[in-house]
């Protein structure tokens, strides 16, 4: 059996259907193939149980590309929320852009600083933003490379524009460590924790690493806007499919047929072969490798690929409620904020260390929704669902996954919040654990890293997945890397996606 398309989608994530979207949305014929049921990837919505669902795995939406959003017509109803920096005291504190207060609406000391340091950092992120919906440049491109240096010279024109002062400080610290940073302006408390903990959600590092001020800024690329989508991600699939994207769920692609150093399609599983010029993979950059076969390759590409960094960190918990959770300190609004329990900046180093050797950390850090309590249709009966992001779990502790080291790391993670959520064991009546392990088995994210590889400096921009394969194609003529491993890294941001399939319809392999 044999299909014919212009392109063919491997996986189908976010960035995989917006690859499909934005290519589809230009006359092409795509399928798009997903080994699991479901589209969505690490952003799809599930049952928890019967009458209860909600995020898998990614919750929020942070750093959507407006060019996305706009060129596959992506209807997402969102709702804003604000951040709550639970504090041990129950002096819990609300951030909502700008503004700093403790959550009681009294003043907070550090709202001016806060202010002032949010205000220079978002700047700064949106300066980075400008690279993140093209292609990074290449000078060993002949003149295409010297039309994306344009990208470059108008981030050095705009970093001359902030002025001596912040063009100074720019430099100063991009490169640098948020602990420090922070601490220069904050009270090493529940504000600079939570900022710490933005700064290394997802990667093996502490705040105190080199260049984690560069991954904060990351996060606040499009403002720093936390936003919750109502009734989940599955947008990306809806513009997928009124695009005439065709899917093909519950499939698995075998392998990339390569011809002449050519694509010429994929084999399935099943051997159905689906016969096009291109196509596309959102699958990890090691992986995409191995779809078509380390040989077409060169030797240096190939020993990078091997030595991409990519260690998991990150397990989710999800959870069921009979009733909306107690906490002493906030209102029943602010119950639906982002709830982040990262004490201090020097709380989450702490953290980070036992992962070094195998170990979990003893008191998490964390990141809780109730999208329940934003979109009542996700649950039924007045129960509630927790979506909680636990940083600075191990990927492969010593022994394994074993039953009795799930279930500590599940207690450990429901302690950590009974701190601000009194009786908060006693209303659970179903529990889902993903460790990075499992997040490996489910998604194919090669350590469950949830960004595929680690971002950092020496695996960003012209470096990203590796030096020699950063602009999408793919050591093959017609085969493109689309997905979080390509630049500008991870996130729900579509971004890799969307560029991927410009650069390849630039390329003019589908003319």
């Amino acid at each position: 059996m044999t299909d014919t398309y212009d392109a063919i989608v491997v996986g189908a994530g976010h960035n995989g259907l917006t690859a499909a979207t934005v290519l589809a949305r230009r006359g092409k014929r795509v399928c798009v193939v997903e080994k699991s049921g479901q589209a969505g990837g690490m952003a799809r919505t599930v049952d928890y149980a019967e009458g209860a669902r909600g995020p898998e795995i990614a919750h929020l939406l942070y750093n959507l590309s407006p060019k996305v959003a706009k060129d596959i017509a992506l209807r997402v109803e969102t709702r804003k929320l604000p951040t709550i920096a639970m504090s041990p005291d129950g002096k819990h504190v609300e951030m909502a852009g700008d503004t700093l207060r403790f959550a009681d609406g009294t003043a907070h000391p550090e709202a001016e600083a806060y202010a002032a340091l949010r205000k220079r950092l978002v700047k700064f992120a949106r300066l980075l933003g400008q690279l993140s919906d093209a292609p990074p440049p290449s000078l060993a491109e002949g003149l295409a490379g010297l039309r994306d240096i344009g990208g470059l010279a108008r981030l050095g024109l705009n970093v001359k524009r902030l002025g001596k002062q912040d063009m100074r400080e720019f430099l100063r610290i991009i490169l640098s460590n948020a602990y420090d940073l922070l601490l220069d302006d904050l009270a090493d408390g529940p504000v600079a924790g939570a900022l710490a903990a933005d700064a290394v959600r997802g990667c093996w590092s502490g705040p105190r690493g080199p260049g984690s001020v560069f991954t904060l800024l990351y996060r606040l690329g499009q403002g720093g806007d936390v936003l919750l989508p109502m009734r989940g991600m599955g947008a990306f699939e809806t513009a997928a499919k009124d695009a005439g994207v065709e899917m093909r769920t519950r499939s698995t692609v075998a392998s990339v047929m390569v011809e002449q150093d050519q694509v010429r399609g994929v084999t399935l599983d099943d051997g159905t072969i689906l016969q096009a010029a291109a196509v596309l993979s959102s699958l990890a950059a090691p992986l995409t490798m191995q779809l078509a076969g380390a040989r077409h390759f060169d030797i240096e590409a190939t020993r990078r690929l091997q030595r991409m960094r990519a260690k998991g960190t990150t397990a989710k918990l999800n959870l069921v409620l009979s009733a909306t959770p107690d906490m002493p300190g906030l209102s029943d609004a602010q119950k639906a904020a982002r709830l982040i329990v990262a004490p201090s900046a020097t709380h989450v180093e702490s953290a980070f260390n036992p992962v070094k050797y195998g170990e979990a950390s003893a008191a998490p850090v964390l990141e809780a929704v109730l999208p329940s309590l934003s979109d009542p249709s996700l649950c039924k009966d007045g129960r509630q669902v927790i979506s909680v992001i636990a940083q600075f779990v191990p990927h492969a502790p010593d022994g394994g996954w074993t039953a009795a080291q799930r279930d500590d790391l599940s207690k450990r993670i429901i302690q950590t919040l009974e701190v601000h959520m009194p009786g908060l064991q006693d209303l659970i009546t179903h529990s889902t654990l993903l460790t990075p392990d499992d997040i490996e088995t489910l998604t194919g994210a090669p350590g469950g890293h949830w960004h595929h590889g680690e971002l950092s400096i020496d695996q960003l921009l012209t470096v990203r997945p590796v030096n020699g394969l950063s602009r999408y194609s793919f050591g093959v003529r017609g085969y493109y890397l689309c997905g979080a491993s390509a630049h500008p890294g991870g996130d729900v941001t579509g971004s890799p996606g969307r560029n991927a399939a410009l650069q390849l319809l630039a390329e003019g392999v589908l003319s």
